[in-house]
């Protein structure tokens, strides 16, 4: 008796693991729905300057080092063409930027010594 019971939660064990998994398949990614967004904005760097042009309207920029020092922060921007000087010697940044239109972007950047 005792077997025969343990034999049954056995086997009601592995059909609720067959249901699960089968249940749990991912579906395949279509990748003509995922659509990598262009960014609104474009970055020049020159020496320890950053230039950001961008479609809409910057509301906020923020520049900090890879050890996660603020160097820069700038609210109330309300233009398309931002300049900022970068006071500090470091290579590599990371940069956010707000538009006017809600959306944030935020991207690694690397700059060089000025010639």
């Amino acid at each position: 008796m005792y077997s025969m019971m343990n034999a049954i939660r056995r086997l009601l064990a592995v059909a609720s693991l067959s249901v699960i998994v089968f249940i749990a398949q991912a579906q395949p990614v279509n990748n003509d729905l995922v659509k990598k967004e262009s960014k609104p904005y474009k970055l020049l760097t020159s020496g320890k300057q950053i230039t950001i042009r961008s479609t809409w309207n910057i509301k906020h920029v923020m520049l900090w080092t890879t050890s996660g020092y603020r160097v820069v922060e700038q609210k109330e921007i309300n233009n398309s063409l931002f300049v900022l000087d970068i006071p500090v010697n470091q290579k590599i940044f990371f940069l956010m930027i707000g538009l006017n239109n809600g959306k944030i972007y935020t991207e690694k950047i690397g700059i060089s010594e000025a010639p």
